[in-house]
């Protein structure tokens, strides 16, 4: 005993984190305006046989929902678990006009995982704000817990196409030849081959954020004329940055396959918001923007060999609020103390408990430019909302607006089953004011909650 006592303590200590079933490697993979209907294995038309694949592998969501329906607070909350306006982040950010970003005091995913031991490496689109020459406060991704990052701001410029801004841990990279889904891939593939050499022993957290198919679009002519003869239409040319990018995910599944065992890997898909594209969205009403069900229903992949549902289909719904609460129930993590989650933890569901699952507050989104500018899903049921007060014309954020939006109220509220109307063609609050008054007051005290945490941009 005491021999074997001795050799435990010179095991290097991160020999104690190595990927295990309890402590397995997490992928962490986001599409960028991917449409609820896009891929095949949500009916969609582009052939995505390896995100088909962690699918039949695992648990797929049919009623799954981005942060909201536009890109930098959905991406907040995926991190947080939180609304975004808790988070910081009221809408897309753009760096140079406004402080707006995520905050620092926020508890991330990846400071959860690398506090349980979790090498951590962010690649891809960031858009949570980054510093500029007058806005030096914006903390990088590193100060949220990444060990490593390698991003853009934003989209990829000039296009999808030999991108020019990417940033590898804070330094500019320059033109990079290639397609933006595949420099991804080549850099994760690069990262986990200096993990594997030097952290060997540890599990890792690896947050892919691809930036198709975001306009501007680009997409190999090979690809593209599978979707159409013009390789100019932009119908097949957004198809063709899909496909590439399922092209990217299998050469990394291969990777990961590669390092480690399938069920030592918990692997995440989903998109951060719905299409642009009306003709993406599955005949839901709306588009990325609005908080219609086309705007922030996505696609939602859990695949996790061995220790989650394998071919599983649900309509339960959910969302990306709810990554990190489930991250923490199925790794067995403390979650983030002292911290309001707004999201639920979903680990009984994915393990084959759904009678064992609540969600114990309903999914809620707000987004000041769109009409509906609120919404709100507990069941199957569907509350959204007007706002009684208007703000100026700009489609861009305006920190200005920020008091208006925390003091503002609501109105025309509309109800919709989602069950029976998945396109929300016929408002039922007539024929139900019980239920809408029901709904209305859990709305105004989500809303009174996130409004209160809500930063005073305006003010810094």
């Amino acid at each position: 005993m005491h021999r074997l006592l001795t050799l435990c303590l010179l095991l290097p200590f991160s020999h104690l984190f190595a990927a295990s079933p309890e402590r397995p490697n997490v992928v962490m993979l986001l599409a960028d305006d991917l449409g609820w209907q896009d891929v095949g294995c949500y009916g969609g038309p582009v052939k995505t046989p390896n995100i088909d694949g962690l699918a039949a592998k695992g648990t797929r969501f049919t009623d799954f929902y981005s942060g909201c329906a536009v890109c930098s607070p959905s991406r907040a909350v995926l991190l947080t678990g939180r609304h975004h306006i808790r988070a910081g982040v009221y809408s897309w950010i753009n760096d140079a006009s406004q402080n707006s970003h995520l905050l620092e005091r926020e508890v991330t995913i990846a400071e959860t995982l690398k506090k349980a031991g979790y090498a951590t490496a962010h690649i891809g689109k960031w858009h949570l704000g980054l510093p500029t020459p007058e806005r030096p406060f914006k903390p990088t991704p590193d100060k949220h817990g990444f060990d490593y990052w390698f991003a853009t701001w934003n989209n990829a410029e000039p296009s999808h196409h030999n991108p020019d801004n990417f940033i590898r841990n804070g330094k500019p990279v320059g033109k990079i030849e290639g397609y933006s889904c595949q420099i991804v891939a080549d850099e994760a593939i690069a990262w986990l081959d200096r993990h594997r050499s030097e952290k060997k022993d540890s599990p890792f957290f690896l947050n892919l954020w691809f930036h198709e198919p975001h306009a501007p679009i680009a997409a190999p002519d090979d690809l593209v004329k599978n979707y159409g003869d013009d390789l100019k239409d932009k119908g097949a040319v957004y198809s063709g940055t899909i496909d590439n990018t399922d092209r990217a995910i299998a050469r990394i599944l291969e990777k990961l396959r590669a390092i480690d065992a399938p069920e030592n890997t918990l692997i995440i898909y989903a998109s951060d918001n719905g299409s642009y594209r009306k003709d993406r969205v599955g005949g839901l009403r709306g588009q990325k923007g609005v908080n219609w069900e086309g705007g922030i229903r996505v696609p939602g992949i859990f695949c996790w060999p061995g220790k989650i549902g394998e071919g599983v289909v649900t309509s339960e719904p959910a969302g990306l609020v709810d990554i990190h609460p489930t991250l923490c129930g199925l790794l067995g993590l403390e979650k983030p103390e002292g911290v309001h989650l707004d999201g639920s933890d979903l680990s009984t569901l994915l393990k084959g408990k759904p009678e064992a699952f609540t969600r114990h507050q309903p999914l809620f989104w707000h987004l000041q430019k769109s009409r509906p500018i609120a919404a709100m899903r507990d069941g199957d049921w569907s509350l959204v909302a007007e706002p009684d007060y208007e703000l100026s014309t700009s489609n861009m954020f305006e920190e200005a607006w920020i008091p208006a939006i925390k003091a503002g109220g609501y109105t025309n509220f509309q109800l919709f089953n989602l069950k029976t109307d998945p396109n929300q063609t016929n408002d039922l609050a007539a024929d139900q004011p019980e239920r809408v008054e029901k709904m209305k007051a859990q709305f105004l005290e989500i809303n009174a909650s996130i409004m209160a945490d809500g930063t005073d941009w305006h003010l810094k």
